[in-house]
């Protein structure tokens, strides 16, 4: 018994989730899917070019093997590009969503509170982060840092102003359904309780 309850105590309990927080791993997996759609699609619109110089160059060729060859050559090139294109823009989508999830919820927790200044802060942050990996020079990445830390605040303050003031509407309806239903409820029974009444005045 007394190992059971030893037990009990030692399970740890996680903290309930701050109303407007999004699941850091969700939201992750959808930006990495979102940034490999975006990612291929670009490539796959910006070898459109290439398609045409290969039309050009199968309509100078009467060998069909040699046009057999640049097809193949042409649609192994293409599915490369494309394969590199999503691969390199989900990492990048990925990453960044990560980043700045994380943040938003590390500095919820940190603060006791999530609000519009969370957000403004993640995307500061994370802006700022993702400008200071960038290549180039030492002036030329600070300018990122700033521009980026200055560009993801104002982005991501009316954002997150819009969010919040959505989950509170969407709060606000799930307190109201209850307390719509209850009153259904006691209107039904009110009618009940007359129909009752009315029976019993008839079977007399």
């Amino acid at each position: 018994m007394e190992a059971s309850v030893k037990s009990e105590k030692n399970v740890s309990t996680d903290s309930p989730r701050l109303a407007g927080t999004v699941n850091w791993g969700t939201a992750t997996v959808v930006g990495v899917f979102a940034g490999m759609l975006y990612g291929g699609s670009k490539e796959a619109a910006a070898s459109a070019s290439k398609d045409a110089e290969v039309m050009l160059k199968l309509g100078s060729t009467s060998d069909k093997r040699e046009q057999h060859r640049l097809m193949r050559d042409a649609m192994e090139k293409r599915f490369i590009r494309v394969t590199r294109g999503s691969l390199v823009g989900g990492v990048r989508l990925g990453m960044f969503t990560a980043a700045f999830y994380g943040l938003q919820n590390l500095f919820a927790e940190k603060r006791g509170v999530h609000d519009v200044y969370n957000v403004a802060a993640a995307g500061s942050a994370t802006a700022a982060t993702f400008g200071l990996i960038m290549p180039g020079s030492i002036l030329w990445r600070a300018r990122n840092v700033m521009l980026g830390s200055v560009l993801g605040a104002a982005f991501c303050f009316p954002l997150g102003w819009a969010h919040l003031k959505l989950v509170e509407k969407a709060n606000e309806g799930r307190m109201a359904a209850p307390s719509e239903m209850d009153e259904k409820e006691e209107a039904k029974g009110g009618v009940g309780a007359a129909i009752e009444r009315l029976e019993r005045t008839l079977s007399r």
